[in-house]
């Protein structure tokens, strides 16, 4: 049965929005590397077939206004005022890109497109510069020719290079005195076919020549330049001819197609000759289309469903492992406790692999969100009047497409503010003994079951200093807090709201607003921000979050009857104390540590945690020492129950109302399991005692 046309014209747009993005990002990326190499003729012709691209996908969707301005652009887009005025022509396609944009974050809202008045006037003040160059008595530009090959076209462009023959750009202009504009291409086309062999040719046939002043096409040959211009200057047909090398995609894909397309060859062959029955023409296509259809598009809802049942088969395999436990218990002896054992076995090794597969295919690369930053970088240190360079490392390690939404966010921040507050002027860096141009470092590495992204710049660094003042002065900390913060705390002060060293408040930075959300981001995925600078040298701030939010391996223990988990990545050691080993110090508990002090936490104590069982009083206890970025404490437990990997489940705020907990999860035998937010504990602490406490 087929589905409606506005079902088909709704999944039309949606993959029209997905592949719009993906041409926007390759904007930004062209147009950076056009405003480091103007004359670049490969760069403005990608952008032109990005372009080109937006302007049919769009104008079939219907987003005519879109489509026309992205006819516009095509017309500036040439090599001539690329090599004439490179900078403007850079600037433009930048904010083409940012235009684009705003228009289809409009047409996705059902909005009317916002007016694009400024990208207007700088395509008009493009097109006219070169007219009046020319009147001034300059070189005249070249043949106008577009040379809009289809993807067939293109292909078919490509393996005539590859089999190593030249292909050539021509452009002829039939003269405008000629009355028989028919028999002129005919002449024209003749000429190009004993010259080598034509691959593509516009216009195709001499009735739509009578109305064509321009002829286009791309021609194999072994003839030189020179002879083959010799022979298109067809006098009394031909005025002007432009002859260029044609430009060829040589990516991995075209070599994967080739040699794709060769083993099918030699296939066929192999087939023909042990007189094997012959294929039809058709099915040689068939390995172009295992090439496009190796990729398939999966809303992410659809993986998150997946995902959910592939926890609750996890949650019944603990079911099912309590119940093989009993079993044990009850029927010792049992010839079928080996049979049940090895069924489980093989169910828990499938599950695992199941486990990981699904949660492989939530992995995206960090390179998704690293693509975006040079062009904030640029933007930013253009606003700031800086040089500032981008450097990317690890561009390659997964992580989950959730979290890595979630990043995007923070890592903006971090590098804005890098630019505007690290990185100092050029020449407070030439007086300093730097090099001119600052650098940001952005780098992704896998360290354990987490991600760490780093965000690295060799600027002025952060001064404690300074930032105690700063702290005291928005009243954010009284004088006397201030002197007891040893220069770890002191920098993570720059996470508090409403703090911000700017001395002016810019469209950059300033407000205070930024690096709260930092940390707001990272304590919601379980994760943590560290910062470390030194004066003069630069500053370095580290965001660790785990690789999936999906599942978690845990520690699990009890605290008033009630179970609780703590994150097994947080937990740096298990030991047991007496009474007489806890000391009081400055109303807070604390246990001396192999020569460190170690601030206790009473779970019952940061919270209004009732029992719901009565405790017998202990003379030991364990404790769990808990590691979060730079600091350590110990959690007081009454007892351990022992390593679980948990499903996490969201829990509404009306059930659980305190930020200590941060989801929770479900046992085989039905047990809720509360998951502790080891951030916010250790927020909590910090407000309930001076935070030199914390060791």
């Amino acid at each position: 049965m087929s589905r409606p046309p506005e079902d088909r014209g709704g999944e039309l747009r949606a993959l029209f929005f997905e592949s719009a993005n993906e041409i926007l990002q390759s904007l930004n990326e062209a147009g950076l590397e056009l405003e480091a190499r103007p004359s670049d003729e490969e760069v403005i012709r990608r952008i032109r077939r990005a372009i080109h691209t937006l302007k049919g996908d769009s104008a079939a969707c219907g987003f005519h206004k879109l489509s026309e301005l992205a006819h516009e652009l095509e017309d500036v887009l040439t090599p001539q005022v690329a090599q004439a005025r490179g900078a403007e022509l850079a600037e433009l396609v930048l904010t083409a890109a940012d235009s684009f944009g705003a228009m289809l974050t409009s047409y996705q809202r059902r909005k009317e497109p916002p007016a694009v008045d400024a990208l207007h006037a700088m395509i008009r003040k493009l097109l006219e510069a070169p007219a009046s160059r020319k009147s001034a008595g300059s070189v005249e530009p070249q043949l106008p020719a577009q040379f809009a090959w289809t993807e067939y076209e293109q292909l078919m462009i490509s393996e005539a290079v590859h089999r190593g023959e030249i292909v050539y750009n021509v452009a002829l202009r039939i003269d405008p005195h000629s009355l028989m504009r028919a028999a002129a291409f005919q002449l024209i086309r003749n000429v190009l076919h004993g010259s080598g062999t034509v691959i593509a040719l516009r216009p195709e046939d001499n009735v739509a020549a009578a109305t064509v002043e321009i002829v286009e096409a791309a021609l194999a040959s072994f003839h030189p330049e020179e002879r083959l211009l010799q022979r298109c200057r067809i006098p009394s047909i031909v005025s002007d001819v432009r002859l260029e090398r044609a430009a060829t995609a040589e990516t991995p894909e075209h070599e994967l197609l080739g040699d794709l397309l060769e083993a099918q060859a030699a296939k066929l062959a192999a087939g023909a000759a042990e007189g094997a029955p012959a294929i039809s023409p058709g099915a040689s296509g068939s390995a172009a289309a295992a090439v496009a259809e190796s990729t398939l598009r999966v809303d992410a809802t659809r993986i998150d469903a997946v995902m959910n049942l592939v926890g609750e088969l996890i949650i019944g395999k603990s079911m099912l492992n309590r119940t093989l436990t009993e079993f044990d218990q009850k029927h010792a002896r049992d010839p079928l406790r080996a049979k049940l054992a090895d069924a489980m076995a093989f169910q828990a090794r499938i599950l695992d692999e199941l486990h990981k597969c699904v949660l492989k295919i939530r992995m995206v690369p960090v390179e998704q969100l690293f693509r975006r930053f040079p062009r904030v970088v640029r933007d930013v240190a253009k606003q700031c009047g800086k040089d500032v360079a981008l450097d990317l490392s690890g561009q390659n390690t997964d992580l989950d497409k959730g979290i890595l939404d979630a990043l995007a966010e923070p890592l903006m921040h971090l590098v804005r503010n890098a630019v505007d507050h690290g990185i100092e002027a050029a020449d407070a860096r030439l007086t300093a003994g730097k090099a001119a141009r600052g650098t940001i470092y952005l780098n992704a590495y896998h360290q354990g079951t987490q991600v760490v992204i780093e965000v690295r710049d060799d600027g002025r660094g952060i001064d404690p200093a300074q930032l105690r003042a700063r702290a005291v002065e928005k009243k954010i900390l009284k004088p006397e807090e201030a002197k007891r913060l040893t220069d770890q705390e002191t920098l993570n002060l720059i996470f508090e709201s409403g703090f911000s060293t700017a001395s002016e408040v810019t469209e950059v930075s300033g407000r205070g607003i930024g690096m709260d959300v930092v940390r707001t981001v990272l304590d919601r995925l379980k994760g943590t921000v560290q910062v470390s600078s030194q004066l003069g040298r630069g500053t370095t701030i580290q965001l660790r979050a785990p690789l999936t939010l999906a599942s978690i391996q845990t520690l699990l223990f009890r605290v008033g009857g009630r179970l609780f988990a703590v994150p097994l990545s947080s937990v740096v050691e298990i030991t047991r104390i007496t009474d007489p080993e806890i000391h009081r110090v400055d109303q807070r508990e604390v246990l001396r540590l192999r020569e460190q002090i170690l601030t206790l936490v009473r779970l019952d104590h940061l919270s209004r945690l009732r029992s719901i069982d009565t405790q017998p009083v202990r003379k030991k206890h364990f404790v769990i020492v808990i590691g979060a970025a730079e600091k350590r404490f110990g959690l007081v437990v009454d007892s351990l129950v022992g390593e679980e990997e948990l499903v996490i489940k969201a829990l509404p705020a009306e059930i659980v109302s305190s930020d200590l907990v941060s989801g929770a999860s479900i046992l085989g035998d039905g047990t809720v399991v509360l998951i502790l937010n080891v951030p916010a504990v250790l927020s909590r602490l910090s407000r309930s005692t001076p935070l030199g406490a914390i060791a």
